[in-house]
C-alpha cells in the first residue's frame, strides 16, 4: 500500500468527520452503560423516582453506590440524565425514559444496546472468519434467542392479534373459524402462544432447531394452560407436510435460515391449495444505497455480520444477512410460488416490513 498524501486533503471535511469519529467511538462505549442500565433495571426506577443522588438512587435499586454513581457519569456526559451540582442529585427526563425503559413497550430502544455486548463476544471469531471464510454456529450464540424473545415480545404483546394479524382480514377469518397454523422458527414461541390464547378453535404448531427454545415455549404455554399448541424441535427444511396447514407464519426467521429458498418453497408446499403465508422480515432494501437513511442500517448490518450471515455461512449455508431486503424478499417468494404479494408495515414497528402473500 502506498503512503497516503496527509497535506493533500480538505481539512474542514476531515474535521467533520474526526468528530464523526468521536461521536461513534462514544456511542458504541455508552450503548453498554444503556445495557447495564436497562438490564439492572436503573432506568425503570429512575424514571420513577423525584431527583435522587446516587446514593438515594442506589438504596432504591438495591445496587453498589460506587458502581451507580460511575454509571451516571457516563449518563450525564452522554446527556441521557441530568445533573444539579449544587443539590448533587440526578434525574432521568420523561422524554428520555420513553424510550429507556419497560414500560415504554414498543418504543423501548434500550432492549437493543444489549446486542453490543453480546456481538462483543463473538468478535474475535468472526475476526478469523473474515480471514477464512465460513461462519460461526448459533451455538455460539447462547444468549441471541432469549435477547430476541424480549425484544420481540414488547412487538407481539402489543401489536400481533390487534394489527399485525389485521393486515390480512382472511387470516383474521380463519384464526376464528377454525384452521391449523404453523410458525417457522418459533423460537420460545412467545408468538405461537399468544395466537393459540387468542384464537382457541385453531390450532397451532411451533418448530424450531433450538431444543432450549422448545422447552421454553412449552413452559410458558403449559403456564397459559393451552391445549391447542405444541412445539416440536424440528429444521425448518424439513416442514414439509404437503397441503396441511391453512396459514403458515414466519417472523424474522427466513433470513436466518441455510436454505432459505427451499424453505420458502417447502412452506408454499405444506399450505393448502388456499394457504396464507405472513412472513415478518426485517424493514430494508437489497441495495445499499437505499438504507443510507434508514435510522438503524449500520446497527442492523453489523448484526448481520456478527450473527445472522455468519450462522448460516456455517452450515455452507446461502448467507443472505439481515439486510437481504425487500427486492430480494419479493423475488424469492414469487419464485417460491406465492402470489399476491403485499408488504405492509405497522406503525411503531420501525425495525420490520410484513409480507402477506398467498400459495399459486
Amino acid at each position: 500500500m502506498g503512503n497516503q498524501d496527509f497535506d493533500n486533503y480538505d481539512k474542514s471535511l476531515a474535521e467533520d468527520f474526526a468528530s464523526k469519529m468521536f461521536q461513534f467511538l462514544n456511542g458504541g462505549m455508552l450503548s453498554l452503560m444503556i445495557s447495564i442500565g436497562y438490564k439492572t433495571g436503573l432506568f425503570d426506577i429512575l424514571s420513577v423516582l423525584e431527583p435522587s443522588t446516587s446514593q438515594e438512587i442506589a438504596q432504591e435499586t438495591k445496587l453498589d453506590e460506587r458502581y451507580v454513581r460511575e454509571w451516571l457519569g457516563a449518563m450525564v456526559t452522554g446527556k441521557i440524565v441530568k445533573f444539579d451540582p449544587l443539590t448533587r442529585k440526578y434525574n432521568l427526563p420523561k422524554e428520555h425514559s420513553a424510550f429507556l425503559t419497560r414500560e415504554s413497550g414498543v418504543d423501548n430502544l434500550a432492549v437493543f444496546a444489549q446486542y453490543v455486548s453480546l456481538m462483543g463476544n463473538v468478535e474475535d471469531k468472526i475476526v478469523e472468519c473474515f480471514r477464512k471464510g465460513g461462519g460461526l454456529p448459533y451455538s455460539e450464540y447462547p444468549k441471541f434467542q432469549q435477547l430476541q424473545a424480549e425484544e420481540t415480545a414488547r412487538i407481539f404483546d402489543s401489536k400481533l392479534t390487534s394489527q399485525i394479524l389485521r393486515l390480512n382480514p382472511n387470516i383474521m377469518d380463519r384464526l376464528k373459524k377454525g384452521v391449523k397454523v404453523l410458525d417457522i422458527g418459533c423460537g420460545r414461541g412467545h408468538a405461537v402462544n399468544l395466537m393459540g390464547k387468542a384464537f382457541s378453535n385453531s390450532k397451532f404448531t411451533g418448530c424450531d432447531i433450538s431444543r432450549e427454545g422448545i422447552s421454553a415455549a412449552k413452559k410458558e404455554a403449559e403456564k397459559m394452560g393451552l391445549t391447542n399448541v405444541r412445539f416440536e424441535v424440528k429444521d425448518a427444511l424439513l416442514i414439509e407436510e404437503i397441503g396441511n396447514f391453512d396459514v403458515i407464519t414466519a417472523f424474522d426467521t427466513i433470513h436466518d435460515q441455510v436454505q432459505p429458498t427451499k424453505v420458502l418453497k417447502a412452506i408454499n408446499r405444506s399450505l393448502n391449495k388456499d394457504g396464507l403465508f405472513l412472513m415478518q422480515d426485517i424493514a430494508a432494501s437489497s441495495h445499499v444505497h437505499k438504507n443510507i437513511d434508514a435510522l438503524l442500517a449500520p446497527a442492523l448490518y453489523t448484526i448481520s455480520t456478527m450473527h445472522c450471515m455468519s450462522v448460516s455461512l456455517a452450515r455452507k449455508g446461502e448467507g443472505l444477512g439481515t439486510m437481504w431486503g425487500k427486492e430480494m424478499a419479493i423475488k424469492k417468494l414469487t419464485e417460491a410460488g406465492f402470489k399476491d404479494i403485499e408488504v405492509k408495515s405497522i406503525e411503531g414497528d420501525i425495525i420490520n416490513y410484513y409480507y402477506l402473500s398467498r400459495k399459486s
